[in-house]
């Protein structure tokens, strides 16, 4: 399975549906796709995706081989693929459902708790930081693509 912005616009769904389900948020109905959108764009800044790790793992092989040496179908290379492992090394191993963290779960969490506050997408935020925060931990955690 490859993700890319789609996965994130899924996360994002996945989100907003539980919060509604919980109570958690009050939206316009009509808000629901651009606040879908804007969620994703927001976790895109926390998680990469395989999208942003091939064109991390190109970028990484032009600098190296120069943009006039590069074979073909890049993506084939030895280079390419040597790029990309130590790419998701620096990872950590940390992926949810083919979603790369590029910070901890608690900053993530926090990152969308402070968006929820400040979307005008929102019409009002119901919990505490604490409840959203540990909501949001364990709703990230859970997520599967396959679920979504």
């Amino acid at each position: 399975m490859k993700t890319d912005f789609e996965t994130l616009k899924a996360i994002a769904s996945y989100t907003i549906n539980h919060l509604l389900d919980r109570n958690m948020i009050e939206l316009s109905m009509d808000k629901r796709l651009d606040l879908i959108e804007s969620m994703a764009t927001e976790y895109g800044v926390s998680f990469a995706t395989d999208e942003d790790i091939k064109q991390q793992a190109i970028e990484e092989v032009e600098d190296k081989m120069g943009r006039d040496l590069l074979p073909e179908d890049v993506t084939e290379s030895e280079v390419y693929n040597h790029a990309r492992k130590e790419i998701i090394k620096s990872f950590n191993g940390e992926c949810i459902s083919g979603l790369y963290l590029v910070e901890s779960l608690h900053l993530i969490s926090t990152r969308m708790k402070d968006f929820l506050l400040s979307s005008e997408l929102i019409d009002d935020v119901f919990g505490t930081d604490d409840e959203i925060l540990s909501f949001l931990i364990g709703k990230i955690r859970q997520f599967s693509i396959r679920r979504a």
